[in-house]
């Protein structure tokens, strides 16, 4: 199915590429200067970024394929005080945080910091999330609590996701193809996307079709090691086990555990994707347009590039240790990955007399599915392998007017959201002589009432005030993986039970409803044409629920865990001296953490890990952000940022530090922990430069660096994440008018190492730690055709 649906996008690629095409050429300058629209006030009219009274980073279409963007890592060190890292656990797993507000979890029970929308649907759980983008018209990057207008689960922020829709402007295609390359093997990875579109029905109806191919055959290469760690297995294990279990127990588990030896993994890293996006919209009157997009998504590739490296403690694994600060790894399970989604979106919106304002309507639907195999233990070992199974489907409806009367704009409206998600885990532990099987499945419930304000008190002054009642109820079954270990029945030629397919004996059945309200006040003052000054408090909730990843001894530890309540206040400018040759936005923030959920990662002798969700501290983060362009001459650009964040624990709910007390106690140690994800600085500076070489021909160059601190991964501080200072930069050679782009470019030209998580090991598995590392150093090469 996947060679017949790649050799249709090739063929819907190449007959756009060969359709003739009239444009006008633009520079990169002039393209990262346009004023961008925004879309997360939700007004009737998308408003520029720069009169939005919040902390918004905004990305058009001709900004992001000068950024050449294709997933939302690709922005992870560019936007100050925020990381949009993937978790590395499964491909795709968000593991985002936004001014020290994040997630360190696969668990799809737990709901996330940083809320992400597809066109207008919000995407209920985080994985499936950091895949590959394209045929977008922006992307929308909102800092601090959204909760009026976005909900639950924005604590962070949002990223709004918005596609290029069906235009009645006229016919219109475009083609996009790359190959890149690592220089580290002769593999490559090869991108093609391509869009046409425009009216069927002179202003009334119109399409747009998109499709995309990608073709990665792997970026790195897994080293196993020769025949050494498997001659030390038997040796380790039988000093370990046989003087607790008896003579022979650790010859059994040595022979068990061993790895293939010598055969390589060439090529490691491999993944082919499709997407197909077809949309239209309607204009049956003036005042009524509907929008539909159905889109269809499959991915599949290896598991996690995972290496063990030293841990925390200071000890490194006893059969494998790779250098900290290289691309080595040495697992003898390339595991695997198998991502399906499908979603619609339907888009109503209704002109009106009343208030000459606009009822707007977005439905969603979107069914998600994956199967993924990773080796954890991060060695030529079997030691600690793990399969996982992910069923997801939700529907969402919001109903919402705005309008204005006289002095007074007015944002109110409805929301509904439900949910069913299913998880089964299996865990291999020890060549298979211990294995255990668990998960859950969660019906999910959301209502939600909100409104804002926007009053004129003159021309220069705006004063806010809004609110957004919601009540959440999520309902569940829970098998306790600890429990459910050594299972003898088969599902699907895989030895134990599943969640999913119903099979698992079930150890915690239980309900919970929350109701909140939270509510926002806020100003604008333009104080100058040129300087528009802000500030607000508001709230923000982020879910209770379960632990679908139960690994307790208990089977009590599922939940509930409490909602987290995040009390938020900003105050900012935004200003554009010097005719708008200069552009400077800073933002002073405060938030008031209550409740602080944490997936707490502790190594378990017995499962390999654990993973407690609760609520452990209070806490308050504090910090700046500044964001510049500055238009040196009119072809040369700069461009940076600067974020900083600080934070500390005002009082401790839980043993994060588990410093082995029995029973647990709250100590000093805990109150020293720094909060985790919260990078102490972040910034970059960049310059874009464009040449003209004739009335149809110019040059662009860009150049960026950008930093990012070391922060701890774990609430015990024993796992961090690496400091990173990234280089990216860019030659451009734009003809005919920009009919056609030829780009050189290359990312993280440093070749830094990058990891989705740091997870600690027990010393059962030799110790060390689980962390996926992602792509360094990349070059690569794109065509561009357009319309």
């Amino acid at each position: 199915m996947r060679k017949g649906l790649a050799l249709r996008a090739s063929m819907i690629a190449l007959g756009c590429a060969a359709l003739p095409m009239t444009a006008a050429a633009q520079s990169a300058t002039d393209a990262l200067t346009d004023t961008i629209l925004v879309t997360g006030t939700k007004k009737k009219d998308p408003e520029n970024v720069q009169d939005v009274p919040l902390a918004v980073t905004a990305y058009g279409a001709e900004q992001l394929d000068a950024l050449k963007v294709r997933d939302l890592q690709g922005l992870t060190t560019a936007i100050p005080n925020v990381s949009f890292d993937d978790i590395g656990t499964a491909r795709g797993t968000a593991n985002f945080s936004i001014r020290g507000v994040g997630i360190n979890s696969s668990i799809p029970s737990i709901d996330p910091t940083v809320g992400v929308f597809k066109d207008g649907v919000y995407l209920g759980v985080n994985s499936g999330v950091v895949f590959d983008i394209f045929d977008l018209e922006s992307i929308e990057v909102l800092r601090g609590p959204q909760g009026i207008l976005f909900g639950r689960n924005v604590t962070g922020g949002a990223v709004l996701l918005n596609n290029k829709r069906p235009t009645f402007d006229g016919f219109e295609a475009s083609f996009k193809g790359a190959v890149e390359s690592g220089l580290r093997s002769t593999s490559n990875n090869y991108y093609a996307m391509a869009a046409v579109g425009g009216p069927i029905a002179e202003d009334v109806l119109a399409a747009r079709v998109s499709v995309y191919y990608n073709k990665d055959n792997g970026y790195h290469r897994n080293y196993l090691g020769g025949p050494v760690p498997n001659a030390l297995a038997t040796p380790f294990y039988t000093a370990a086990l046989d003087p607790v279990l008896g003579p022979g127990t650790g010859a059994l588990v040595g022979a068990l555990v061993q790895g293939p030896g010598t055969d390589d993994f060439e090529n490691f890293g491999r993944a082919e994707t499709f997407i197909i996006r077809p949309s239209v919209t309607f204009r049956p009157t003036d005042t009524l347009e509907v929008f539909v997009s159905y889109e269809h998504f499959e991915s599949e590739g290896d598991g996690p590039a995972s290496q063990n490296h030293v841990a925390g403690n200071g000890l490194p694994n006893f059969f494998f240790t790779a250098p900290r600060d290289s691309f080595d790894f040495s697992i003898d399970e390339r595991g695997f990955y198998d991502n399906t989604a499908d979603q619609i979106t339907a888009e109503i919106t209704l002109d009106v007399g009343f208030g000459d304002g606009v009822i707007t309507n977005i439905f969603g639907w979107r069914d998600y599915s994956s199967e993924t195999l990773g080796d954890i233990d991060a060695t030529p070992l079997f030691l600690f392998h793990s399969p996982a199974s992910l069923r997801q489907d939700q529907i969402s409806n919001e109903i919402r007017y705005n309008g204005r009367f006289g002095d007074l704009d007015v944002t109110t409206g409805f929301y509904y959201f439900t949910q069913d998600v299913a998880y089964t885990e299996r865990r291999f532990i020890l060549g298979g002589l211990q294995n255990f099987f668990g998960g859950g499945a969660q019906d999910h419930d959301v209502l939600g009432v909100f409104g804002q304000l926007d009053y004129d008190v003159s021309d220069t002054l705006t004063l806010t005030a809004g609110g957004r009642w919601t009540q959440e109820e999520k309902s569940v079954v829970i098998a306790n993986i600890r429990a459910n270990g050594n299972i003898a029945t088969t599902v699907f030629g895989v030895p134990g039970c599943g969640v999913i397919e119903g099979t698992c004996p079930i150890d915690f059945t239980d309900s919970e409803k929350w109701t909140n309200f939270t509510p926002k006040i806020g100003f604008q003052w333009d104080a100058r044409e040129e300087l528009n000054v802000y500030g607000h408090w508001t709230q923000g909730v982020r879910s209770g629920g379960y632990n679908f990843r139960n690994t307790s001894e208990t089977i009590f530890d599922p939940g509930p865990f409490d909602e987290e309540t995040v009390n938020a206040f900003e105050v900012g400018f935004k200003a554009q001296p010097a005719d708008g040759r200069v552009t400077l936005n800073t933002a002073f923030y405060y938030n008031d953490i209550n409740n602080m959920q944490r997936e707490i990662n502790l190594a378990d002798p017995t499962t390999g890990v654990v993973q407690i969700i609760d609520n452990t501290a209070d806490a308050t983060i504090w910090g700046i952000e500044m964001e510049t362009r500055i238009s040196l001459t009119d072809n040369l650009l700069f461009t940076g940022s600067l974020g900083h964040a600080s934070g500390e624990y005002d009082e401790i709910l839980a043993d994060i530090s588990n410093n082995g007390a029995e029973p647990m106690v709250i100590d000093e140690e805990d109150f020293a922990l720094e909060i985790p994800r919260l990078a102490p600085w972040t910034w970059s500076l960049g310059l874009v430069h464009t040449l003209p070489i004739n009335d149809e021909t110019l040059i662009n160059t860009r150049f960026n660096y950008s930093h990012r601190d070391s922060s701890p991964y774990t609430d015990n501080n024993l796992g961090f994440l690496n400091e990173l200072d990234i280089v990216d930069a860019s030659v451009t050679l734009s003809m005919f008018e920009g009919r056609v782009d030829l780009s050189l470019y290359g990312k993280n030209l440093l070749h830094e190492v990058n990891f989705g998580g740091d997870t600690q090991l027990p010393a059962s598995l030799g110790g060390g730690t689980f962390s996926p590392i992602t792509k360094g150093r990349i070059v690569g090469i794109e065509l561009q055709l357009g319309l």
